[in-house]
């Protein structure tokens, strides 16, 4: 998986916690669910494949932070006690905050982006620049 047991416990101290009421199984399901997640605000303008292809210092760390807050998140709700589910909440909300940004290009990550046909990089960047044509208004 994308994801490694240590990226949790560096994200929150509390995350051993959460990761010893769960089964690994039930973390797996939760790593794939939260990578969809992400990915559903990357897949228009980033290469996902490349994105979660990247293994150990070669990742990206917000996207491995926005992961594990997802991933705790969702395992916390899902235990029985729900503890700290406030806390988990606010991290939640603020991930997504963070992931709506970068699909509105309000914030630009070090990702690598969708290549075109002819190899052109970045095809679905909102920022187009190009001449116009002169208008030229006589009144």
């Amino acid at each position: 998986m994308f994801l490694e047991i240590s990226d949790y416990y560096a994200t929150s101290p509390a995350a051993l916690k959460v990761m010893e009421q769960s089964k690994p199984e039930n973390r797996e399901r939760a790593e794939k669910a939260a990578i969809e997640e992400v990915s559903s605000y990357l897949r228009g303008r980033y290469d996902i494949q490349q994105i979660f292809s990247a293994t150990g210092l070669e990742r990206n760390e917000m996207i491995v932070k926005c992961l594990c807050d997802i991933v705790l998140y969702n395992l916390n709700a899902s235990t029985p006690s729900g503890n700290g589910i406030d806390r988990r909440e606010g991290r939640y909300e603020l991930t997504i905050k963070y992931l709506e940004k970068v699909q509105k290009g309000f914030i630009i990550p070090d990702l690598p982006t969708l290549s075109g046909e002819n190899g052109e990089e970045d095809v679905n960047n909102p920022m187009k620049y190009e001449a116009g044509i002169k208008n030229e208004y006589f009144w």
